[in-house]
């Protein structure tokens, strides 16, 4: 089997030497019949986002001098509570605590952590309430320019694969695997996942992904903690953790389904080709990838299956909005449903859009245009052609962070991990 090692790798790169692709170039040149040889493929940038529930930010700020009280007992951010501790911090004045991505506002069930997150990494102020061990109440605000300390932890990102929903029931089934409550006898499929982007996806046996490899967590340079909670040998996700200072707004955010806001995140990591069995798993395509239809009310009970294919290829990544066509609706559905609140005052902002579709289906005057495809599935030996409904994971997104790598791995703003922390 020929290898090279990673500190040749890394020579080539220092002298821009290095042939360095994107997941989605390489895909291509496969597509076009073009796909380099091994030893023409030094290193592919592999990304992946969608909603990621298990996340969480560890946060250290200031709420009053030192002295003004002992402990706090209850903090809310924006009115969304956090967790205090683990560390009192007794009479500092200031509290450390845990904010769930998916915790939501208890005054507004449409707001919840991710869109905090975000309301921060824009540069704006949340505001503190607490709650101190005598009952007594505190309020103040912060930004996240004035925190101690502001970490992102993953518990579970980047699940290498997922399972799509529909709903063979007769009634309309509220879920967070759906924007709004997914409408019965199969009239629509929901799902996750980048496909052949996605990091694990290309390196299904982790020869190079691992505990301590590096990442791009919503551009921030992150690290693996390790395998991720509920990860398993056929279903494998990762535990990670990054700077949320160093992170742009634009890869992570809230995301609002039937059972209130989730959270999505943006993740990239680099795959060094050490070896030829590496750049075999990196050949795999959508058509290759299975996915799981699954009864959107059991979760567990397979009704059959398709391929990311039919999910992802040659459907469009983003809407086209018609702003001529727009009725302006007293209560428009659009504004209503769009997950990302990217649908505002009749504008939208495809700095927010997910391409998730919900946007196509529900204007009554179709001012929104995107083709997001239909899938075709056998039932119980009954064939169906069934919409996609809602998209949870955003290909576009995971191409711009995958590229963004590639390009921090030219300018030698991020190191590939040192050859002993690989298998070959």
């Amino acid at each position: 089997m020929l290898k090279r090692n990673i500190n040749d790798i890394n020579k080539k790169i220092e002298g821009g030497n290095a042939n360095i692709f994107t997941v989605h170039e390489f895909k291509k040149l496969i597509d076009n019949n073009e796909v380099p040889k091994f030893e023409d493929v030094d290193v592919i940038t592999c990304g992946t986002c969608g909603v990621m529930s298990g996340t969480a930010a560890i946060l250290n700020l200031t709420v009053t001098e030192p002295g003004v009280f002992k402990k706090a007992k209850n903090i809310y951010l924006n009115n969304i509570p956090g967790n205090v501790g683990p560390c009192p911090n007794e009479w500092l004045g200031s509290v450390d605590l845990i904010l769930h991505g998916t915790s939501h506002s208890i005054r507004n069930n449409s707001y919840g952590g991710g869109f905090l997150l975000k309301d921060l990494l824009e540069g704006k102020d949340v505001s503190i309430k607490i709650e101190d061990i005598d009952g007594n109440v505190y309020e103040s605000s912060t930004s996240l320019k004035e925190m101690g300390r502001a970490q992102l932890i993953g518990t579970r990102m980047a699940f290498k694969n997922y399972t799509a929903f529909t709903n063979p029931n007769e009634d309309p089934i509220r879920s967070i695997f759906s924007v709004i409550p997914l409408e019965g006898n199969l009239s629509g499929i929901t799902f996750s996942g980048c496909g052949e982007l996605n990091p694990l996806e290309n390196d299904p046996e982790k020869n190079i992904i691992k505990e301590n490899s590096k990442v791009l967590l919503n551009e921030s340079k992150g690290i693996v903690l390790g395998d991720g909670t509920r990860s398993s040998k056929g279903k494998p996700n990762l535990m990670l953790s990054a700077n949320i200072k160093d992170m742009k707004s634009e890869y992570i955010g809230g995301f609002k389904t039937g059972e209130g806001p989730e959270i999505y995140n943006t993740v990239a990591i680099p795959i060094p080709v050490l070896n030829e069995n590496i750049y075999n798993n990196l050949l795999i395509r959508n058509k290759d990838i299975s996915l799981p239809v699954a009864d959107i009310k059991g979760r567990h009970l397979p009704l059959t299956k398709t391929d990311y294919g039919k999910m992802w290829n040659n459907h469009e990544e983003r809407p086209k909005y018609n702003k001529t066509k727009c009725a302006k609706c007293n209560n428009c559905k659009v504004e209503e449903y769009c997950p990302t609140k990217a649908f505002e005052n009749y504008n939208l902002n495809m700095k927010k859009c997910f391409g998730c579709g919900i946007c196509i289906y529900n204007c009554i005057e179709n001012a929104f245009k995107m083709n997001i495809g239909n899938v075709e599935l056998d039932i119980n030996d009954k064939d169906y052609s069934i919409p996609i409904y809602c998209r949870q994971s955003d290909v576009s997104r995971a191409k711009k962070l995958s590229n963004k790598l590639k390009i921090m791995i030219e300018n030698k703003e991020f190191i590939l991990s040192d050859n002993n922390e690989f298998k070959t």
